[in-house]
């Protein structure tokens, strides 16, 4: 067990990566800091993040259904492929480098955050959609479910960047289906670490607390201020996250 102050702060680490994350997703830029601070190993830590995100995500995915910006009956295909996916992706964790996405990964985030930012009109209406849905649930539900359950990080931003271009769809709707497609990998990631016996319950109960109120109020705030208040916070939270990815793959001590 854990002292007291430390649930404190997990909870509190929580309540903020809920409210980023039902924005913009890259909550785990402050999850998963906070759950090795208080001394988790790496694959427990990593397995608990996915406990108490899944929390979160299901409220986030709860309004955005109510407030009609997840469309379910286009989703299914997407929803099954990303599943299988993300537990792929997974079970390919202890088989596969990752060092290649280490590097590769802020660089991908960092072109998103700028292109997001140079294009101010971006997602801000429902435009054509580039590809049909069979076509979006095959290469971004593989590509981005493997990836979500492999590595991870980003995994909101590139969703969100590929809903707007592939389906033409607005800010609001891209977050709601963003979520969507994110509580399926992370519920498929979670079940693969719950297999493994890589959680622990009580800090991701003290999360999923502060998880449960950041998701509602982020939640809040996309539905009543829309594209308002997801467009900066999707490309501080990418530029953030491109950092921190950053100086691991290339400043940090490894042992």
């Amino acid at each position: 067990m854990l002292s007291p102050s430390t649930y404190v702060v997990l909870a509190a680490a929580g309540a903020a990566a809920g409210f980023i994350d039902a924005i913009a997703g890259g909550g785990g830029l402050v999850s998963v800091p906070a759950l090795l601070w208080a001394g988790l190993p790496i694959p427990v830590a990593l397995g608990t993040n996915k406990l108490q995100s899944s929390c979160g995500t299901t409220l986030a995915v709860i309004r955005y259904t109510r407030g009609g910006l997840i469309p379910w009956s286009k989703l299914w295909l997407a929803v099954v492929v990303t599943f299988l996916a993300a537990m792929l992706g997974v079970l390919a964790v202890t088989h596969l480098d990752k060092s290649v996405l280490e590097r590769a990964v802020p660089v991908m985030l960092l072109s998103v955050a700028i292109y997001t930012a140079l294009n101010p009109k971006l997602g801000a209406a429902q435009r054509a959609a580039r590809m049909g849905m069979v076509g979006f649930a095959l290469i971004f539900g593989g590509v981005l479910g493997f990836y979500d359950g492999f590595f991870g990080p980003g995994a909101g931003s590139f969703w969100m960047i590929a809903c707007v271009l592939a389906l033409g769809l607005d800010l609001r709707v891209a977050t709601g289906t963003t979520k969507a497609l994110n509580l399926t990998s992370n519920v498929a990631s979670l079940l693969a670490f719950a297999s493994m016996g890589l959680l622990r319950w009580d800090v991701g109960l003290a999360m999923i607390v502060g998880q449960l109120l950041g998701a509602r109020l982020g939640s809040g705030l996309v539905l009543t201020r829309g594209a308002a208040i997801i467009r900066p916070i999707f490309i501080v939270t990418a530029v953030l996250l491109a950092a921190r990815l950053t100086w691991q793959a290339f400043f940090s001590v490894r042992g």
